[in-house]
């Protein structure tokens, strides 16, 4: 059996091979594929039925995509997957892991923005302390301040319990979870998606943690920013389609909602070349805007977890055993 690293998945060999006993390691052969294997066939013929997939992406256009035995997602968004063109006799599972690492970017980026270190530390010097001192602008506080998540699932709930923690009142919009109590009690009210707008009118950070589908697509836009108002910030941490990307734009420019942290993009590169934008708009220049590369569960510990969750299911899998986070089953 061989066991194909996709693109960015081809870095975590050692991380793979890591959670694997001997007598695994010595069953499976692991094969690095370029990125642009995710998108294009011409790499198919190398994968077999009884073959292993690790990739983030998997699409042909349309066109049907190359059978094997189980595609591992190494993340948790199914969004980059064409789930129609994959054959039903695939097993596909997915990979958790990063709620830790993206709720405490949250509270980071939250902290920023009432805190402001960075601006804090320019210009200080010996020979400016004086009158620096002197001229200090109070900074505010994330105690008392209203997050609103959308999104009430892993990462949610991990942003809103450490949220919590610092003192903030918790609103949540969840389709499953509406109109329920908390189960880890910290969200003092689980709206349905309907109530989105509403709900922003009362929040001063809007953290979208739900996944893209064709319900959320877009379910951020002109009528909930100007609902958030001129104090509310934006911070994106799941897909960047949920927010319309132009009323986002205007919204930003025209001081309608204090900011936000832009950490998903609109567009992405494919291949080893591909010299894309991250989107059609400079958000990256405006002044209200903190844009980061995608990077807030990148942490140097989340691939060891990631990883050491694919090589169990590798295991399992071949032992006919249970799967973690198993998504689809075989027909």
């Amino acid at each position: 059996m061989r066991v194909f690293l996709v693109g960015e998945a081809s870095t975590h060999r050692d991380d793979l091979t890591a959670g694997m006993d001997t007598h695994l390691r010595d069953r499976i052969e692991i094969v690095d594929l370029p990125r642009e294997a995710a998108h294009d066939s011409v790499h198919d013929h190398l994968i077999a039925p009884d073959d292993i997939v690790v990739s983030l992406r998997m699409n042909r256009g349309g066109a049907p995509l190359p059978r094997m035995r189980m595609l591992h997602v190494p993340g948790a968004g199914l969004d980059g997957i064409d789930l129609k063109a994959l054959d039903p006799d695939v097993v596909l599972c997915n990979v958790f892991e990063h709620e830790i690492p993206i709720a405490e970017f949250t509270l980071a980026s939250m902290l920023e923005w009432e805190i402001d270190l960075a601006g804090m530390k320019r210009g200080f010097t010996p020979e400016t302390w004086p009158d620096i001192y002197r001229e200090r602008v109070p900074h505010g506080e994330i105690h008392g301040k209203v997050l609103l998540v959308l999104g009430y699932g892993r990462i949610g709930q991990a942003v809103a319990a450490r949220a919590a923690a610092f003192g903030m009142v918790v609103l949540a919009v969840d389709p499953m979870l509406a109109d329920k109590a908390d189960p880890q009690n910290v969200a003092a009210e689980i709206a349905p998606p309907a109530r989105l707008a509403e709900l922003a009118a009362r929040a001063d950070y809007l953290v979208v943690t739900c996944p893209l589908t064709e319900s959320s697509r877009g379910s951020i836009g002109r009528t909930v920013l100007k609902a958030l108002g001129s104090e509310g910030v934006v911070i994106n941490v799941s897909r960047a389609e949920i927010v319309d990307e132009d009323d986002l734009y205007v919204a930003l420019t025209a001081g309608t909602i204090r900011g936000a942290n832009l950490d998903v993009w609109y567009r992405y590169p494919k291949g080893s070349d591909d010299r894309v934008t991250p989107s059609q708009h400079d958000f990256h220049a405006l002044p209200n805007v903190r844009a980061t590369p995608h990077s807030s569960a990148w942490t140097r510990e989340l691939s060891h977890r990631r990883y050491a969750v694919i090589a169990a299911n590798i295991a399992a899998l071949i032992r006919g055993e249970p799967l973690r986070n198993q998504v689809r089953t075989a027909r």
